[in-house]
């Protein structure tokens, strides 16, 4: 088949591998019809190429169509139309029964101290193999997989995957009062989706910063107030300015470690890609440093004793957080990677409204045959020809 594969930094290509196959009882096989690049995968890209290998193939937002099940998957057949989770989980264990499936004991990538294994993520998150493929092999099929109706375009349903039980997430942890007033940093897809999705469960002003143009026209015309960075010398002030001078009641981190105007941090990532892959793969574990700089615009742009709600991926272990804001704000600091299956129901009864009101088929600003996968990365990382969010679409 053919599937999206790391090569090295900045390097990814459409190779041809060997056909998944069933490897457990519980597995499935999927065919692919549409695949996301997520911000996430720009990691890989970029920064933590120590921690994957050539030829490991990416992706971890598919849907498409099961093919073939194991004796012990029960509910799915083939045929049925499915979206995948990015987090493979198994839906009994202690975490999963508390709607922690990004925990899950039956996956947890434990001899690296992660939690739930992800698709197309790494060493740290189990190395299987991703969704920008033709066909996925689905493990924990028994659970994963979230049966689709039938008829409505892939557009609808495939963020099930991932952007919106992420952002759901992230504004159900912003803990925003009714008619109250959140603050997301970074509007690329997570970003307009938390935008949307506070708008749509009652926030009474939802304000975005972002200093790319077309993320800011975007959220302007989906309703939220949209700050361009580059337009103001102390970001803080601005947002205490339109929030009767206290600050937001809650703040959305959507950025994570590689946001803009952290030199030193920049810097610290690019020597770091530099390295030797085991040395360099240590000294993340171990040293790491992230850009912090839009974790403490959150902190001076949330009021005192607000939320402050972390859904940008962060991989440092020697970040330094100013602790004593923390505590003299009396702020509450709540974060994690999604955990989809929790959130499925609440989001499926909005995407099966009339009227699509979090606009998901017009999300996609870019669908691009599999065999493009490299163009759509690189117009993704560059935030060239307009690219917020970019499907690939092998099986079409």
């Amino acid at each position: 088949m053919k599937a999206v594969t790391w090569q090295g930094k900045r390097d990814v290509r459409v190779d041809t591998v060997d056909d998944p196959v069933l490897q457990e009882p519980t597995d499935a096989i999927v065919r692919v019809t549409s695949s996301g690049i997520c911000g996430s995968d720009l990691h890989l890209y970029e920064v933590l190429g120590s921690f994957i290998d050539p030829g490991d193939v990416l992706g971890h937002e598919p849907m498409g169509v099961v093919e073939e099940v194991g004796a012990e998957v029960g509910r799915l057949k083939p045929g049925d139309r499915v979206v995948v989770p990015f987090n493979i989980s198994c839906g009994h264990c202690y975490m999963c029964d508390r709607g922690l499936q990004s925990q899950c004991e039956t996956t947890q990538v434990r001899e690296r101290g992660k939690g739930a294994a992800l698709f197309g993520y790494t060493k740290l998150y189990g190395q299987v193999p991703g969704g920008q493929a033709e066909f996925l092999r689905v493990p924990q099929a028994q659970y994963g997989p979230i049966k689709v109706p039938d008829g409505p375009p892939d557009d609808r349903f495939v963020y099930l995957s991932d952007v919106v039980p992420t952002a759901w997430q992230a504004v159900e942890y912003a803990n925003i009062p009714d008619g109250g007033s959140v603050v997301v940093f970074g509007l690329g897809p997570i970003g307009q989706m938390c935008c949307r999705i506070a708008q749509h469960r009652g926030a009474g002003a939802v304000i975005g910063v972002d200093l790319v143009a077309e993320r800011l026209i975007l959220a302007r015309a989906h309703g939220a107030t949209a700050l361009d960075l580059r337009d103001h010398d102390e970001i803080g002030d601005a947002i205490r300015e339109l929030t009767g001078g206290r600050g937001a009641d809650s703040v959305i981190d959507a950025v994570g470690m590689e946001a803009h105007g952290a030199p030193f941090g920049k810097l610290a990532h690019q020597l770091m890609g530099m390295l030797p892959g085991p040395v360099a793969a240590k000294l993340t574990e171990k040293a790491g440093i992230d850009r912090l700089s839009v974790i403490y615009a959150a902190i001076d742009a949330v009021r005192r004793g607000g939320t402050i709600s972390l859904s940008g991926v962060y991989g440092g272990m020697l970040d330094p957080l100013p602790m004593m804001d923390l505590f003299d704000k009396q702020l509450q600091l709540r974060m994690g990677q999604a955990n989809v299956r929790r959130w499925i129901d609440d989001i499926m009864a909005v995407l099966t409204e009339a009227g699509d009101p979090l606009g998901v088929e017009g999300f996609a600003t870019h669908r691009l045959p599999l065999e493009q996968a490299a163009h759509g990365y690189e117009i993704f990382q560059q935030k060239r020809d307009g690219a917020i969010k970019v499907l690939l679409q092998p099986n079409r």
